[in-house]
């Protein structure tokens, strides 16, 4: 019975633990990379100009497709692109209340540039951040073990509105891949 009482007791323990590993969460950065290989932060705005941080959540040991959110107080915000007819799509954050923040890198001068979806192929939307005099800077997600992702925009559907969050129309969801290799030649 005491072997029994202690096999179980173990099996509790391990099982607590895995849990507790599953359920854990770690931040990565988001930046936007100048071509001199400087970084530069990657915000959420709101109307006021709050600035907000705008972080990856890993989830456990899941590193496949990473969750992008700005991080008001306690909230987790996501972060999409928004349906529209601008040149470039919007990359914004929602709120609970369907408020709109806007996501900009923060130049070195403090300028804000946007962040947007410059590009798409198939499913896929480059997300960069837009220059002073119109440039592409790739956006990043940056591991605290150093791990470098591609941040991108995601199709699920071949609609136009994927859905609505707090009735905001969501074009694509913006997320953090790992590198591809073995395609570039």
């Amino acid at each position: 019975m005491k072997n029994l009482q202690f096999i179980l007791a173990s099996v509790i323990i391990l099982a607590l633990g895995t849990l507790n590993v599953i359920a854990s969460e770690t931040i990565w950065h988001v930046k936007a990379i100048q071509p001199d290989g400087k970084t530069l932060d990657i915000k959420a705005f709101d109307k006021k100009g709050t600035a907000f941080d705008v972080k990856v959540i890993q989830e456990g040991a899941n590193l496949w497709i990473l969750d992008i959110k700005a991080l008001e107080g306690e909230k987790k915000l996501p972060i999409k692109i928004i349906v529209s007819d601008d040149k470039y799509a919007p990359v914004k954050a929602v709120g609970n209340d369907g408020t709109i923040l806007d996501i900009k890198a923060i130049a070195p001068n403090g300028d804000k540039l946007d962040v947007k979806g410059v590009d798409e192929s198939g499913n896929i939307h480059a997300i960069k951040a837009v220059g002073p005099n119109g440039e592409f800077y790739g956006v990043k997600a940056i591991s605290p073990m150093g791990q470098v992702y591609s941040v991108k925009g995601i199709k699920m559907t071949d609609r136009e509105v994927e859905e609505k969050i707090n009735n905001v129309p969501i074009h694509a969801h913006v997320k953090a891949l790992p590198p591809v290799h073995g395609l570039a030649k």
